[in-house]
């Protein structure tokens, strides 16, 4: 039986976010953030966060638009931060929300920006989902070659997104699970800013046990900026090993199977305040 969050409750979270930043003190307004988007499709690493149709199985739907939305806190120049990011998702059974909480510090060395900290996927409703990571990344920017980005994210939970499933007394661990990104930007116009990315997925020893392989995704795509904190992103998502995460779409043993993996042109439209 697949549980539902009423639909006030997810129609209320953009709204919360925005009464948030607008209602914040004028001092702590300078240091706090806040992002509202729209998504025709949220991946996470390469794979698609809705998933399930209401009957539990894979959807065949190509469009699975999501609404998203988080606030930052950073602690004046200090370089200490904290924030929590939102989405609505359909991919575990008894959840349709995740909820990231996450905290760090960011300072620069020489011409890198660096950035450590720690974050928590939540998912209200069935904690097989709950998944606890560390982070490092780095950045290097030139006016005339843009930005690069490499970031690694450690798993330090035994649940890893579901997939080891420790917390439902599997015995099995995702903890190890290492995630690498090399992403890249740059401005081919005052306005268009151009996007990419790679990154590759090491599930533990566990997770690989079940037929579940590591795999590597990829983005590309541009984003336009209209100004105000508004932009629109077009991106071509997806990830390797699409076969191996495919779920069937019915109960008849010659369903269709679909696959998180697969690849989308994905739009996102963002605010931030």
């Amino acid at each position: 039986m697949t549980f539902r969050l009423r639909p006030p409750a997810t129609a209320l979270l953009p709204a919360a976010l925005f009464a948030a930043c607008l209602a914040a003190p004028a001092l702590a307004r300078a240091q706090l953030t806040g992002n509202l988007a729209l998504t025709s499709g949220y991946k996470f690493r390469g794979q698609d966060q809705e998933v399930l149709n209401a009957a539990g199985f894979a959807t065949r739907r190509s469009v699975k638009p999501a609404v998203q939305g988080g606030l930052d806190y950073a602690f004046a120049d200090t370089g200490w931060y904290v924030g929590n990011w939102n989405s609505s998702v359909r991919w575990l059974r008894g959840n349709r929300l995740e909820s990231d909480v996450y905290g760090g510090y960011r300072f620069k060395a020489g011409p890198f920006d660096l950035d450590l900290g720690a974050l928590a996927y939540l998912y209200p409703g069935n904690r097989a989902g709950n998944t606890r990571e560390l982070y490092a990344s780095a950045a290097w920017s030139d006016e005339a070659l843009g930005q690069f980005t490499l970031k690694y994210a450690h798993t330090v939970s035994r649940d890893y997104f579901g997939y080891a499933g420790a917390s439902g007394g599997s015995g099995l661990s995702g903890r190890g699970t290492g995630y690498v990104n090399l992403a890249y930007s740059r401005a081919l116009a005052p306005q268009l800013t151009l996007k990419a990315s790679l990154g590759y997925t090491r599930m533990s020893g566990d997770i690989r046990s079940l037929g579940l392989p590591s795999y590597a995704d990829y983005l590309l795509g541009a984003a336009w900026d209209f100004g105000d904190g508004l932009t629109l992103m077009g991106a071509l998502q997806g990830a390797t090993r699409s076969g191996a995460y495919a779920a069937a779409t019915g109960p008849a043993a010659d369903a269709e199977r679909m696959s998180p993996n697969h690849q989308r042109l994905v739009a996102t439209l963002t605010k931030n305040f």
